[in-house]
């Protein structure tokens, strides 16, 4: 994570019913849902490609990845649905998210120890976690999300 005086500035969005926070460094846009085409014999947690500007970038589920349920959503949060596309060892993936929500400034003293397992995500893949007025905010640590085989698996589906 980015340090600055003391304080980071996370992109926050909602998987299933947690708020989670990606380092706003490791976030190259958030875009709308768009089309996205499936790729014959992928990992179960890849949804597809999507092709961005001329850009292929593969399309992560986490949902799928981490067996989390999909937040309810009603026709107008469905509109807050959306991609959040990383950047990971020079190589952009896209996350689904269910509700982007917003950047926050948090201040490093504040970030506990991630506790064991949080609804579904090991603590492996986690930075920390920080109290909030909504509970908590997990925050995620993508360059741990995938092994290195699973980021050339990838790289090469975005070829």
């Amino acid at each position: 994570m980015s340090d600055s005086n003391n304080e980071i500035q996370l992109v926050t969005f909602k998987l299933g019913q947690e708020t989670y926070g990606i380092d706003i460094m490791d976030v190259k846009e958030i875009v709308k849902i768009q089309e996205i085409r499936a790729i014959p014999g992928a990992p179960p947690y890849v949804s597809g490609i999507l092709n961005l500007r001329g850009t292929i970038i593969p399309i992560i589920n986490l949902h799928r990845r981490f067996n989390l349920k999909k937040l309810d959503t009603d026709e107008n949060e469905k509109l807050l649905r959306g991609i959040i596309v990383i950047n990971i060892n020079d190589k952009l993936i896209g996350i689904i998210i269910d509700r982007v929500s917003r950047v926050i400034s948090v201040e490093t003293g504040t970030i506990k120890p991630p506790p064991q397992i949080i609804s579904g995500i090991g603590a492996e893949y986690i930075d920390g976690v920080v109290n909030n007025e909504e509970g908590y905010l997990i925050i995620l640590d993508i360059k741990r999300l995938f092994s290195k085989t699973e980021l050339q698996q990838l790289h090469s589906i975005s070829e």
